[in-house]
C-alpha cells in the first residue's frame, strides 16, 4: 500500500478480493446475499455506519440484523470477499434520518467519514471509503449518458446498463484523476495557498483535474502555472503517492515539484492568497486560525511533511 515517512497513506490498503470472476453469476450474488457469513456495509447521504467508539469502527449487519435495511435499500452493492465471505455496501439514502436508523438496528451512527476516518484503523478507513465511493457513482448514474434512458445496476453492482430497447449502453464505475502536488524550490521555501472554502489559517498544496489529452506531469506544470503563475520544468515533478479521495470520487496522485523562487501571480478565482513559506515557519506552525496545515488524512499534508523532513 502507498506509504509516506508518516505511515500509510489513509484510505488506502483495502484487502478484498473484489470477486470479478463471480459477480456476474446472478446465482452466486444471490446465494451470497443469503449467506448468513455475509456482512453489510450500510452508507446514508454518503455518511458510513461507525461504532460511537472512541476508536470508530464499521459497524456491519449480518443475517436477520441486515434484512429490513436490505428490503428498504435503494442498491445493494458488491464490495468483494474477506476470508472467503462477502461483503456488501447497501444505500439507504432515500430514508429519512430516523428511519435509517431503525433499518441499521438503532445501533450506531452515520458519520462523515472526514471526521471519523482519521481516527479509524487503516483497513477499516479505506473499506468505508471504497463503500461510499461505489454508492455515490450509483447514485450520480441513474440514467443513461447516452439517450437518457433509466439505467439499472448490472454484475453486483460493478457497472450500469441502459434500460432503453434501442441503446444499452453499459456505464462503469468512474473516478477523476487530479493532481495534488507540493512545489518547492529545492531547499528551504514551498508554495502554500489557500481557497475560500478552507478553515481559517489553513493552507494547503496546490491541486487540479487531469485534462484530455494529458500526462500526470504536464497537468502538474498546467497547474502550477495557472493558479500561480510561475514555470515547474517537467524534469523537475517527482512522483510520491496516490490516494483514493471519495468526497466525493477522486484520485489524488501526489507529486514533489523544483523550481525557483520565483514571484507568483495568484489567480484570484482558485485561491484566496498563495505563497513561499520557509520550512522553519511551517515546522512551527501553531496550528490555529494563524497558520494551519492541511487535514491529517489528506495527502496534502503528507507531501508537507515529506518536505519539511527532507523527503521530497
Amino acid at each position: 500500500m502507498p506509504t509516506s515517512p508518516s505511515g500509510p497513506i489513509p484510505y488506502t490498503g483495502c484487502s478484498l478480493d473484489r470477486a470479478a470472476p463471480w459477480r456476474s453469476d446472478p446465482a452466486w450474488v444471490a446465494a451470497r446475499l443469503l449467506d448468513r457469513q455475509t456482512r453489510f456495509v450500510p452508507v446514508w447521504n454518503n455518511r458510513n455506519l461507525v461504532t460511537d467508539a472512541q476508536r470508530p469502527r464499521p459497524r456491519f449487519l449480518m443475517g436477520e440484523q441486515a434484512s429490513l435495511a436490505l428490503e428498504l435499500a435503494d442498491e445493494v452493492v458488491l464490495l468483494g470477499l474477506e476470508d472467503g465471505a462477502a461483503l456488501f455496501a447497501v444505500d439507504l439514502s432515500p430514508l429519512e434520518g430516523e428511519e435509517a436508523h431503525q433499518a441499521v438496528g438503532g445501533e450506531g451512527s452515520f458519520r462523515d467519514l472526514r471526521e471519523v476516518g482519521p481516527n479509524m484503523a487503516q483497513g477499516d478507513g479505506a473499506l468505508m471509503a471504497y463503500a461510499r465511493a461505489l454508492v455515490h457513482w450509483h447514485g450520480r448514474h441513474q440514467y443513461c449518458p447516452r439517450c437518457g434512458q433509466p439505467s439499472e445496476s448490472k454484475d453486483a453492482g460493478f457497472a450500469r446498463i441502459c434500460r432503453g430497447r434501442a441503446c444499452g449502453t453499459t456505464q462503469f464505475p468512474r473516478t477523476d484523476p487530479a493532481v495534488i502536488m507540493l512545489v518547492h524550490d529545492g531547499g528551504e521555501h514551498c508554495v502554500l495557498g489557500r481557497h475560500a472554502r478552507f478553515p481559517p489559517g489553513m493552507h494547503s498544496t496546490l491541486a487540479g483535474f487531469v485534462e484530455p489529452g494529458e500526462c500526470l506531469e504536464e497537468a502538474v506544470a498546467r497547474e502550477v502555472k495557472e493558479e500561480v503563475g510561475i514555470t515547474v520544468p517537467l524534469d523537475g515533478i517527482r512522483y510520491f503517492a496516490s490516494q483514493p479521495w471519495p468526497f466525493p470520487a477522486s484520485l489524488m496522485l501526489g507529486f514533489h515539484a523544483a523550481c525557483d523562487c520565483l514571484p507568483l501571480t495568484v489567480d484570484e478565482a482558485e485561491l484566496v492568497t498563495a505563497r513561499w513559506f520557509h520550512r522553519d515557519e511551517l515546522l512551527n506552525a501553531p496550528e490555529d486560525e494563524t497558520l494551519s496545515l492541511p487535514r491529517s488524512d489528506s495527502i496534502a499534508r503528507r507531501l508537507i511533511e515529506a518536505w519539511l523532513h527532507g523527503a521530497a
